[in-house]
C-alpha cells in the first residue's frame, strides 16, 4: 500500500534514539518540552511522570505524591496478583521499562490508531490498549512481544481508576492551555499486569507526522526488534522526509 514503511529507520541498522518531538516528553511542573540537548528524569516511583530537572521534581512532589503513592501500591499489587496467576515478577518490572523505553514508539502508534490528524476529538472518547506477551530473554529490551492491538472506550481507564481519571484530566487540562488537543491514553497490558501511559498531544498543525495505517507493522516490527530508535516520517517544508 506505501512505497515506504511508516518508519524512516524501519530497514536501517538500529541506532540510538534520535530527539523527539513534542507529545512524548513535557515537565510535569513547569511545563518545559524536552529538546535534543537536554535529558529529562523519570520519577522512580510510578515511572510514568517526568521532570526536565531535580529541582522541578522536588516542588512537584507534594502535588504527586498521591498518584505517585497509588501507582506504586497497584504495581504492587499486580506483582502479587501476577505470581498467584504463574506469572514471573520480572513481568511487572520489566513492563514497566518496555513503557519507559518505547515511549516515541508508544505515543506515535496512540496518535495514528487514533486518527487524531483527521479526528483529534477522537481523543477524548477513545483509548489504545497494546496487549503484550511476555518472553524470557536476557535482554530486557527483548521480552515482549505484540500480541494485539484494540481501539478501546478511555471510560476503560476512566470508569475504574478515580485517581488515574484525575491525573488525565489535570494533564488534558494543561495541555489545552498551551494550544493541544488534549492527553492520549495508551494503555500497555500483558496478562494481568498493565501500564497507562498518558501522553499529551499538540495541536496536528503543529506535528509533522504523516498519518499512516500500517503503524501496526510497524509497532510490531520496533518492538520484537528490542529496538528503541524509531524514526516516524514526517512532512515539512522540504517535503516528505524519511531519515
Amino acid at each position: 500500500m506505501y512505497a515506504q514503511p511508516a518508519a524512516a529507520n524501519y530497514h536501517s541498522t538500529p541506532s540510538h534514539p534520535s530527539a523527539k518531538q513534542r507529545g512524548y516528553r513535557v515537565c510535569d511542573s513547569c511545563g518545559t518540552i524536552e529538546q535534543p540537548n537536554t535529558r529529562f528524569r523519570l520519577c522512580g516511583g510510578c515511572m510514568t511522570t517526568q521532570y526536565c530537572s531535580q529541582e522541578c521534581q522536588k516542588s512537584h512532589w507534594a502535588s504527586h505524591k498521591q498518584i505517585c503513592q497509588h501507582t506504586s501500591s497497584t504495581i504492587s499489587a499486580q506483582k502479587q496478583s501476577a505470581m498467584g496467576a504463574g506469572f514471573d515478577e520480572d513481568v511487572v518490572k520489566g513492563l514497566r521499562k518496555f513503557t519507559s523505553a518505547h515511549q516515541t514508539l508508544l505515543s506515535w502508534a496512540g496518535f495514528q490508531a487514533m486518527q487524531l490528524k483527521r479526528m483529534p476529538s477522537n481523543i477524548r472518547q477513545q483509548a489504545l490498549l497494546i496487549e503484550l506477551n511476555y518472553r524470557p530473554s536476557s535482554d530486557s529490551l527483548r521480552r515482549f512481544s505484540v500480541k494485539g492491538t484494540h481501539i478501546v472506550p478511555r471510560t476503560y481507564v476512566t470508569d475504574n481508576d478515580a485517581l488515574v481519571a484525575d491525573d488525565i484530566r489535570r494533564r488534558e487540562e494543561r495541555c489545552r492551555r498551551t494550544g493541544g488537543i488534549g492527553t492520549a491514553v495508551i494503555i500497555i497490558q500483558c496478562g494481568e499486569v498493565s501500564q497507562v501511559m498518558p501522553v499529551e498531544v499538540d495541536s496536528p498543525n503543529k506535528i509533522s507526522w504523516d498519518a499512516r495505517d500500517d503503524w501496526r507493522d510497524v509497532l510490531a516490527h520496533f518492538v520484537d526488534a528490542g529496538r528503541t530508535d524509531f524514526k516516524p516520517i514526517s512532512t515539512t517544508a522540504r517535503g516528505v522526509v524519511y531519515g
